[in-house]
């Protein structure tokens, strides 16, 4: 065991720092030597979210209970295909929060209350298991919102992990759930009104970190109020299952509106302007191009990333970042490295055209879009023969 907090030190933070320092983005994979898994996802060396370990519905659900009450967690359904995507809780937090069903402030207190738990467990896996990290850039999650540096999620991990071991708490792990094992010794110890509370929550229903916000305390107190009964065997820690969220079917609707299933070229979009996608799918369909439309830029790099596109458009404004921020993060992608990326601008003028091409944009195409201007940009890009246009 004595190796234990060294390893810490060397997998574990070292990996967390160099994410940092690199500017990284996507997830990072961590697993320790018993099994458990955890993500984290990195935007331009920021940790934006972190999913996984043991109980994920269960920490969403509760996360969502104590920073957005005004949500009814047991009315929220988990739609198949999101089901499928290991940034589910994620996808979920960010839809509430563009349908503005939940304010800014709330969203960070759940990322960063997140974040926190799940470095916490991962901190207390390592000292007893060893933990291997690492990099995958296949799924990059935008992020929705800043949130704090990693240089502070450190911090509070560190310093966390240091409150715990020295209340004498590093082998319990707030997932177990207390129960009452001994009730009649309980009622000799405590008066008719503890022990009443007793019963009422400590009955194996309940993790620690779900006590600790029904109980409004943090879970280093609730659970070190509860040691000395835990040490007399009045309490006994046990393992509980998840608490899935309800999963629902629905039809083949996804975060890609359009893509067509011949073997031309695949024409991509990331937009926030209905009006405009409309035009571009009409205009590159009707000349024989496939075409996807990516409304969500949160995921869009992800999408991207899944469907490699031959040529890329991207509108300038949007309400979570801008083209020039996609663009930029598509260049430290070596899938895209050399495809060519257009963006849309309301005005072509010498700065933005500057500032594209530092980012690494190919081109600009200026609106209004016309079938001229859009199809001379995807010839001249995509290399088509004529044979795939079909001239009107």
């Amino acid at each position: 065991m004595n190796h234990a907090p060294m390893m810490v030190a060397d997998k574990l933070i070292n990996e967390l720092k160099l994410c940092n320092q690199s500017q990284y983005s996507g997830r990072l994979n961590i697993k320790s030597a018993n099994g458990q898994k955890w993500i984290l996802y990195y935007y331009f060396g920021r940790i934006i979210w972190a999913t996984g370990g043991t109980h994920p519905f269960r920490r969403w659900r509760r996360q969502i209970a104590q920073n957005c009450p005004s949500i009814d967690v047991d009315k929220i359904s988990l739609h198949s295909q999101e089901a499928s995507l290991d940034y589910w809780d994620y996808s979920l937090l960010t839809s509430l929060y563009k349908q503005q069903k939940i304010k800014r402030e709330q969203m960070i207190s759940v990322i960063e209350n997140t974040i926190a738990e799940l470095l916490f467990d991962i901190n207390q896996q390592a000292n007893f298991y060893s933990i291997s990290c690492d990099r995958n850039q296949e799924t990059i999650l935008e992020a929705a919102i800043s949130i704090a540096g990693a240089d502070m999620s450190f911090k509070l991990m560190q310093e966390s992990w240091k409150n715990w071991s020295e209340a004498g708490l590093t082998n319990i792990s707030p997932n177990l759930a207390p129960t009452v094992r001994k009730p009649d010794q309980l009622h000799k110890q405590v008066s008719s009104a503890v022990y009443k509370n007793f019963l009422t929550l400590i009955n194996g229903k309940y993790t620690l970190w779900d006590l600790a916000v029904k109980m409004k305390q943090s879970v280093l107190k609730v659970t070190h109020s509860l040691l000395p009964y835990i040490s007399k065997g009045t309490v006994e820690l046990v393992e509980v299952f998840d608490l899935p969220l309800r999963v629902v079917e629905v039809n083949n609707k996804s975060l890609i509106q359009k893509i067509t299933t011949d073997n031309s070229p695949l024409i991509a979009y990331v937009n926030n302007n209905p009006s405009v996608s409309q035009t571009l799918e009409d205009i590159i369909i009707s000349n024989g191009f496939r075409f996807i439309n990516v409304q969500d830029s949160i995921h869009a790099l992800s999408i991207l990333i899944e469907h490699r596109p031959n040529l890329i458009f991207l509108n300038l404004v949007s309400p979570v970042t801008s083209g020039y921020e996609i663009c930029a993060q598509l260049r430290r992608v070596s899938l895209f490295a050399n495809t060519p990326i257009v963006i849309l601008t309301d005005s072509d003028n010498l700065l933005g055209r500057v500032r594209a091409k530092v980012v690494g944009s190919t081109d600009l195409l200026a609106k209004p879009v016309s079938p001229e201007k859009v199809m001379a940009i995807v010839r001249k890009y995509t290399q088509t023969t004529s044979e795939f246009i079909n001239t009107k």
